[in-house]
C-alpha cells in the first residue's frame, strides 16, 4: 500500500496515463539507456569514447575484477592451498573499492560530515 507523497505521485501518473498524456513522449516502446544514468552528464562523452574503445571506468574494472575472483574463491574447496591467497586479494580489491571515489566525487568510506571536518582539521 502507497502512503502520502508516492499514493499522489501514483494517482497522478495513472491519471495522465488514461488521459492518453503519455502516449506520445520520445523515446516511447524503445529501451532506456540506464548504464548513462549514473554518470554526471559532462562526462557521459568521454565514458562513451572509453567505452568503445574497450576501457572501463576504475570502479567497474573493480567489480569485474572482485566478481571473477569470488567466482574462483566459490569452485574451490576451502583447505585448496591457492583459496587463502585469493581471499587476500579480494578482501584487497573490496577495500580499494571502498576507498575510491564514487562518480560524484563522494567516497562511499567516509561520510560526508567526516570528510568536512577532516578538510577542515587538514586545512
Amino acid at each position: 500500500m502507497l502512503r502520502g507523497f508516492e499514493a499522489l505521485v501514483e494517482e497522478r501518473i495513472q491519471k495522465a496515463q488514461q488521459k492518453g498524456d503519455l502516449d506520445n513522449l520520445p523515446g516511447k516502446g524503445k529501451p532506456l539507456n540506464l548504464e548513462d544514468m549514473a554518470v554526471p552528464e559532462e562526462l557521459r562523452m568521454a565514458h562513451r569514447v572509453l567505452k568503445n574503445a574497450g576501457f572501463l571506468p576504475p570502479e567497474i574494472e573493480l567489480r569485474r575484477q572482485i566478481e571473477q575472483t569470488e567466482s574462483i574463491i566459490a569452485s574451490l574447496d576451502a583447505d585448496d592451498p591457492s583459496w587463502t591467497p585469493l581471499k587476500k586479494r579480494l578482501n584487497f580489491l573490496l577495500t580499494k573499492l571502498g576507498t575510491s571515489r564514487g562518480m560524484n566525487g563522494e567516497s562511499p568510506i567516509i561520510p560526508t560530515h567526516y570528510r568536512s571536518a577532516l578538510n577542515k582539521r587538514i586545512s
